[in-house]
């Protein structure tokens, strides 16, 4: 793949997340975004709490590396590693929008267990993030997405290459946005 094929992806994915909360999400009740199934399934303000923390985390670690490499000639092409090809493979959605493979959330990312990342505004917040992410993107033109690496959230230690990382966050992203319209979907969700 091309690093402008990869960056047209990322882009792509990140608008209609943008589109989504814009037409479907922005306008709902309180209500209906604290409204869940079932005691085991997020509703929306949990869903984008999490989505949030994980866009801190990867936004700050890119943004601070792009600005710090020594790795600024872009290169034409990427090709993934096999390590960053498995992890956003395992992110990425089936061809008919299903989830192929479920993960448990690490605890300090999940607002089942800490609290402290639940916010009532997430919903308004990762508008602002996938904004910021379409901006970073800008930046990411401007060095090689192969040779700059980005620590993984649960780890500092293993490191996917920047163009793993961004298709790693943006299906992560797609995949949780896709957990949000089935919320939306599910016959008892309320009308207000």
């Amino acid at each position: 793949m091309t690093t402008t094929q990869l960056i047209k992806e990322v882009e792509r994915i990140t608008h209609n997340n943008l589109n989504f909360i814009s037409k479907r999400i922005s306008r709902l009740s309180t209500n209906q975004k604290n409204w869940r199934p079932n005691e085991y399934t997020w509703n929306l303000i949990e869903i984008f709490s999490h989505l949030n923390e994980f866009s801190r985390f990867y936004h700050e670690a890119i943004s601070s590396k792009i600005a710090r490499t020594r790795y600024t000639e872009p290169k034409e092409n990427f090709i993934s590693s096999p390590l960053g090809k498995a992890g956003w493979g395992s992110m990425k959605l089936g061809n008919a929008k299903n989830v192929k493979r479920k993960f448990n959330a690490p605890k300090a990312y999940n607002p089942t267990f800490e609290k402290s990342i639940l916010d009532e505004n997430s919903i308004s917040r990762f508008a602002e993030y996938q904004h910021e992410w379409i901006a970073m993107l800008e930046k990411v033109k401007t060095v090689n997405i192969r040779r700059v690496k980005i620590p993984i959230s649960i780890s500092k230690i293993v490191k996917f290459r920047l163009g793993d990382t961004l298709l790693y966050v943006t299906y992560h992203n797609e995949r949780h946005v896709q957990q949000a319209i089935n919320l939306l979907a599910h016959p008892n969700f309320p009308k207000k």
